[in-house]
């Protein structure tokens, strides 16, 4: 059977090492991405005088869309990999007549982006 003594040293060294793990300077972190992620195999599929809804279809609903100009849609992505470095996307779509009418942001813009879908 363990002494009283011994029953104690044991003891605080236990309760020491809880506290102290708590007065890291090492936060761990999860990497979450956010936002709207596309791959350029996603913006060729677009094309000019494509509808809003073929749009919605391809890329997703966008994460904001511009309060002072309805026609614009905005895709943001981020991606924290650690303290140091993140990876960030933009993309943003036009709409004139609710039709597609141009593309801008990260991504190039696909080969065949004007030539129309059959109607």
């Amino acid at each position: 059977m363990l002494s009283n003594k011994t029953l104690s040293v044991w003891l605080s060294a236990v309760v020491m090492t809880v506290f102290m793990s708590g007065c890291s300077s090492w936060i761990y972190r999860i990497n979450v991405p956010q936002g709207n992620f596309l791959e350029q195999s996603d913006v060729d599929k677009l094309r000019v005088q494509m509808t809003r809804e073929q749009v919605l279809y391809v890329l997703g609903t966008p994460l904001a869309k511009d309060t002072f100009n309805n026609n614009v849609w905005h895709y943001q992505y981020v991606f924290n990999i650690d303290r140091d470095s993140e990876v960030r996307k933009s993309f943003s779509v036009y709409f004139e007549n609710d039709k597609l009418v141009r593309v801008s942001g990260d991504f190039e813009e696909p080969e065949e982006f004007n030539t129309p879908l059959d109607s």
